[in-house]
């Protein structure tokens, strides 16, 4: 009988392959504690899905190409345990997205706060800083991503390079974007229920080509419904990033949307609240700051709820104009707004290093 190691017996387990996740045990790091005593065998192997059926599948496997390659007068005892949640695995053990590093969702209680103008910069500055970013447009009844990246009548192809058929994102200005706009009409209304959104929404993160990034974007619809519960069910999030307005009317739906990512049933981060037109700069005296909506609105509510303010967003009619021609501001780095947008851009990659630290 051949010598037994640990080494070998990884090498003899490197065919095994986790029927979910489609790649070797050994490649995964999914096989742990191995002993070896004699001709005695243990070790422990985790697996995507905790059924039955699904461990025994796995560890007939094992049996048979221990028992082939050491002969059968070896003893094996394999100890097989489900994975963690999916929220709480590495991106290269999940099923869905395994090549996207950190997902963050952007969020707003209420519609007209420029939710999607700071999604849209925010995914230029990221990609400007050398990270690799995709944004989706999940703001299913208004989708505005087509028009801010200069996508109108754009449409997707669908490739079958993985022997599947995926939806391949479409790249602007070093994003790579995805919108149910592109399957619509630009005066078309998509009058959904809530499950065949929830179905669209999915689709779009499944049955699509990510490929590896470092951050994908989520632009929510406003408010607190079924896509944001669909999402947090179903996707792994590293967290979310609310938008509000300064004045009162804004911030009370905002706070409401901190308090339901806090929620124990949704549990998402808050990795911080983005204040938008919190001033006004007129174009003929750029040093003059004019608080039209109230001033310093969500930076006490951040106080208050004790979340990070991660930016402050002047109302700059060039920030307007820029997402109207489909060339976000941020691409311009050397001025005000492409200054504030680069800054917040760090920001968010600091508080998502930092929660993946803390956790």
């Amino acid at each position: 009988m051949p010598e037994i190691t640990k080494e070998s017996i990884l090498k003899i387990l490197t065919n095994v392959i986790e029927p979910d996740l489609k790649r070797s045990i050994v490649a995964l790091g999914l096989v742990n504690d191995i002993h070896v005593e004699g001709n005695e065998i243990s070790f422990i192997v985790k697996i995507s899905s905790p059924t039955m059926n699904s461990k025994k599948i796995v560890k007939d496997a094992c049996l048979e190409s221990l028992l082939q390659a050491l002969g059968s007068d070896i003893k094996v005892d394999i100890d097989m345990q489900a994975l963690p949640g999916f929220k709480d695995r590495a991106p290269e053990l999940r099923t869905i997205l395994p090549g996207v590093k950190h997902i963050i969702a952007i969020a707003s209680g209420k519609g007209g706060v420029g939710k999607s103008t700071v999604s849209a910069n925010l995914a230029v500055a990221l990609s400007q800083s050398g990270a690799k970013v995709g944004l989706l447009d999940a703001d299913i009844y208004g989708p505005s991503m087509p028009l801010m990246f200069d996508l109108v009548n754009r449409k997707p192809v669908v490739s079958n390079d993985s022997g599947r058929n995926l939806i391949e994102p479409i790249a602007s200005h070093g994003v790579g974007i995805l919108s149910i706009g592109f399957f619509t009409e630009a005066s078309q209304a998509v009058p959904w229920r809530g499950p065949m959104v929830s179905k669209a929404l999915i689709q779009l993160f499944q049955d699509a080509d990510w490929g590896n990034l470092d951050y994908l974007l989520v632009d929510l619809p406003p408010g607190t419904g079924d896509i944001h519960l669909t999402l947090v069910d179903k996707i792994p999030l590293a967290g979310v990033i609310v938008v509000s307005t300064p004045q009162e009317v804004a911030l009370a739906d905002a706070r409401k949307g901190i308090d339901m990512f806090k929620m124990p049933m949704v549990n998402v981060p808050v990795l911080g609240l983005v204040e938008n037109m919190a001033y006004y700069i007129p174009e003929d005296n750029p040093d003059k700051k004019e608080y039209i909506f109230g001033k310093d609105g969500a930076k006490k509510l951040s106080e208050e709820m004790n979340v990070s303010l991660l930016g402050q967003i002047p109302l700059i009619t060039r920030i307007r104009e820029a997402g109207d021609i489909g060339a976000p501001a941020a691409l311009n780095e050397n001025t005000i707004e492409g200054t504030i947008f680069k800054e917040l851009a760090q920001k968010v990659m600091e508080c998502v290093k930092d929660n993946k630290t803390n956790n």
